[in-house]
């Protein structure tokens, strides 16, 4: 057995570099990102850290759970608020505002995005405006965070339909479209999807599943909390039918903040349960309503525009940088973090060894300790914020690396995990 020494030298890690604290957040906040320069790739992206106010001697790696957002987005929503405070106004403009900048980040168009305040309401939206009867089924894997199942379970409680489940196969993608398959009948009436799993990223094929909903006439709903951000978002082009997702987590947006698309020529398909000022295109007491013939019928009263104006500077600021950029360095940093977990005797990486199935989520867990401890340890003693995963059992411990993450982050994580397992 090799001594805990001589492994922690064969994956490569430098240990003055692992545990000091990293300069990388030192940058001024206040300066426009300088050019992607190819030949120098870190100094962009230490000037990317450089806009995130984290700690210094703590490394954050729960994007998944909770982004931070970057300065400029902070900001924002402060800067928006005193504003507005000073006038005592709403705001209500601001959401038109954001729409088009909403529209061009997700490539739909401004009639098919409604503000919510996370991907939760986005989901209970569509999960309880589908008609559906006593005995219709609805389809989603069993890796759905309580977000996405829980407003399903509900109306299976109060309207009598079935939910079915299905287990995502991280091995294969045309697996996880069969097995999706077998489970319709003529009672199926919607497909639900995670486009990137939350427990152990597994990223699906949402247009092969959209193709799939389309022969079989079904209502197909992407709940992409863990995709808007870390990957390009094409709404035009995705087959679904509609999209959730949180601003929150991988865009940096406010919390609070959240946003549905529905396609155009299917908005009168979903019940408007709530509705309120801003839902109607036109009214008269005591019979007259009718609903606008746009998304924003689900975006009722007044909002938090602030918060929506920090949503806004957070997709500019991913823009600025690059939403393909933005997939490759997540990218390159979970793999980076992957190649080094699996070298460590007693971990199993749980996430797709497939790099088309995967993205900047990384899971894992060891045959040799509990995977509290090892969680609990890496917060406790090496000052690394990583997420706890219990979901269907599968016990284990994830890790999200975005914009503000460094190698060094991932070689700490590394260098952590094989302390602790191999001792």
């Amino acid at each position: 057995m090799m001594n805990r020494k001589a492994f922690i030298g064969a994956l490569g890690l430098a240990a003055p570099t692992v545990f000091t604290a990293s300069c990388k957040r030192k940058e001024d906040s206040s300066k426009a990102l300088p050019a992607f320069d190819e030949s120098q790739p870190q100094s962009f992206w230490q000037a990317v850290q450089g806009q995130f106010t984290l700690r210094e001697n703590r490394a954050y790696l729960n994007c998944g759970g909770l982004g931070p957002a970057p300065k400029v987005v902070q900001d924002k929503v402060v800067s928006k608020m005193r504003e507005l405070q000073s006038v005592s106004e709403s705001g209500h403009s601001i959401l038109g505002e954001t729409r088009k900048v909403a529209a061009r980040f997700f490539g739909s168009s401004e009639d098919e995005i409604c503000f919510t305040r996370n991907a939760t309401e986005s989901n209970s939206i569509i999960a309880s405006g589908i008609p559906m009867q006593a005995g219709d089924e609805v389809i989603f894997e069993s890796h759905a965070h309580p977000g996405g199942s829980f407003p399903w379970l509900n109306r299976q409680n109060m309207d009598g339909i079935r939910v079915k489940v299905f287990d995502p196969d991280p091995s294969s993608m045309d697996n996880t479209l069969n097995r999706i398959n077998d489970l319709i009948t003529d009672r199926t009436k919607a497909i639900q999807v995670s486009h990137i799993t939350a427990p152990t990223g597994i990223l699906l094929d949402v247009e092969a599943i959209g193709k799939l909903a389309e022969e079989k006439g079904l209502w197909f709903h992407v709940d992409g909390a863990q995709s808007a951000g870390m990957i390009p978002i094409d709404f035009a082009n995705m087959k679904c039918h509609s999209y959730a997702t949180s601003g929150h987590k991988w865009m940096g947006g406010p919390r609070g903040t959240g946003l549905l698309l529905v396609r155009q020529d299917r908005i009168e398909s979903v019940v408007s349960w709530h509705v309120g000022a801003y839902s109607e295109s036109e009214f008269g007491l005591p019979d007259r309503f009718k609903l606008r013939p746009t998304a924003l019928r689900f975006e009722y009263g007044t909002r938090n525009s602030e918060l929506i104006a920090g949503l806004g500077a957070a997709m500019e600021f991913q823009e600025s940088i690059g939403k393909d950029r933005i997939d490759e360095r997540s990218s390159y940093l979970a793999n980076r973090l992957r190649e080094q977990l699996e070298k460590i005797d007693s971990i199993t990486v749980l996430t797709p060894k497939d790099a088309s199935m995967r993205r900047a989520i990384t899971t894992f867990r060891s045959d040799r300790m509990d995977f509290d401890e090892i969680n609990n340890r890496l917060s406790r003693e090496y000052s690394l914020r990583c997420r706890r995963v219990t979901e269907v059992g599968l016990n284990a411990v994830r890790v999200s690396t975005h914009i503000f993450n460094s190698e060094q982050d991932c070689d700490r994580v590394a260098e952590a995990v094989a302390k602790i397992v191999v001792g």
